[in-house]
């Protein structure tokens, strides 16, 4: 087969936005030269751990559409540094508690919110109080009510809110939605994947009451995300799930270790997966009556992924997820548009989660109502 291939050029012509339900086609709005905003949005990280400080910052050095003006740190060093090295006025460093003020700061337009799941609603309905508009990380938050509170927080102050989910704007991702829409290869009817790192100490996402669960809301939200992504965006009907043995109950006291479960899709399509953190793994395939995509390695993450289909190999040019996730959002509220990765998205995959726990606690097949 040949080996598929593009250009920066070709890339962004055929750069779309994912949405929950439909894969839209067609160049992306902001780089269409007769429709490029006016001016340059402000963004304010809140929480500078691992993401920010290696994804994030670096990838608002590529936007072209917002850039970053603040800061949200429980350290008044650290936050320091970040305006020496990123040249914001250090009048845009703000702590957790004095969130309410970045208000008055005209600088600041967009707040992303990269803090444990855990404090995701309470640091989203500060953003809301203060009337910026939000990106928060995923899973969106640790249960649906609390989806359901930001949500509804966002509404009443009329700000817009999307969710993390960098992979809608990845070419590998968006290939797998468009053979999902289009069905190149019919419809995907099996779906596998495993995700999963050894955890060797005690950190925030063994911790429930920050994390919300343990390898589920951490690792395996992409599967769950993925799933639907081949299924043209619907949510599956009903899960079944079990819990993995515990190897270091020392470590995950309130949360597994690892979970496997299977989903069940309309049409009777099937995803069975597994995340832990108990082994080493990163891979989802999707299969359909006339071929199939598979995400060999790296099938998630930033960059590296290697990607074959029954056509044969995928190559495409890697670009920063995250800067064109975040140029959209900007654009997003320049040109008054709904996010393709919505807060109801985020939501979405939150109530799936919650069926999976529900199933292993119980050993029941769970509905899903969305």
């Amino acid at each position: 087969m040949k080996k598929s291939s593009i250009s920066r050029r070709s890339f962004l012509e055929q750069l779309s936005i994912g949405t929950a339900s439909i894969l839209m086609t067609g160049p992306l709005d902001l780089y269409a030269s007769n429709n490029r905003p006016d001016r340059v949005l402000g963004v304010a990280l809140v929480g500078l751990g691992r993401y920010s400080t290696r994804e994030l910052g670096p990838a608002l050095k590529q936007t072209k559409w917002c850039k970053l003006a603040g800061v949200v740190t429980g350290s008044k060093e650290k936050g320091e540094q970040w305006a020496k090295d990123y040249g914001f006025p250090v009048k845009n460093i703000y702590s957790y508690d004095t969130m309410a003020q970045m208000a008055d700061n005209k600088d600041i337009d967009i707040v992303y919110v990269v803090t444990p799941n855990g404090l995701h609603a309470e640091h989203v309905i500060a953003a809301t109080k203060a009337g910026k508009h939000i990106i928060c990380e995923k899973p969106m938050a640790n249960t649906v009510a609390e989806c359901d509170q930001m949500i509804a927080a966002c509404k009443a102050a009329k700000v817009k809110l999307s969710v993390g989910y960098r992979l809608h704007f990845d070419p590998y991702h968006q290939e797998l939605m468009r053979l999902a829409k289009e069905k190149d290869f019919g419809p995907f009817t099996n779906m596998t994947g495993d995700r999963g790192f050894i955890m060797q100490n005690k950190v925030w996402r063994a911790d429930k009451k920050l994390a919300g669960g343990g390898p589920l809301m951490d690792l395996g939200i992409y599967l769950v995300h993925g799933a639907c992504m081949a299924a043209n965006g619907a949510a599956p009907i009903a899960v079944t799930a079990k819990e993995f043995v515990k190897t270091k109950p020392e470590l995950f006291t309130d949360v597994e270790e690892g979970i496997s479960w299977t989903m069940e899709f309309s049409g009777n399509a099937i995803c069975t997966a597994q995340t832990s953190y108990q082994h080493s793994a990163d891979k989802f395939r999707a299969e359909a009556p006339n071929g199939w995509i598979e995400f060999k390695e790296h099938a998630f993450t930033y960059r590296g992924m290697v990607v074959e289909t029954s056509r044969g190999p995928l190559s495409f040019t890697p670009p920063n997820q995250q800067a064109l996730q975040m140029d959209d959002f900007a654009n997003c509220i320049l040109t008054n548009r709904p996010s393709g990765v919505s807060g109801e998205l985020g939501r979405r995959d939150m109530v799936i989660i919650e069926a999976i726990y529900k199933a292993a606690a119980t050993q029941k097949r769970m509905e899903v109502k969305i």
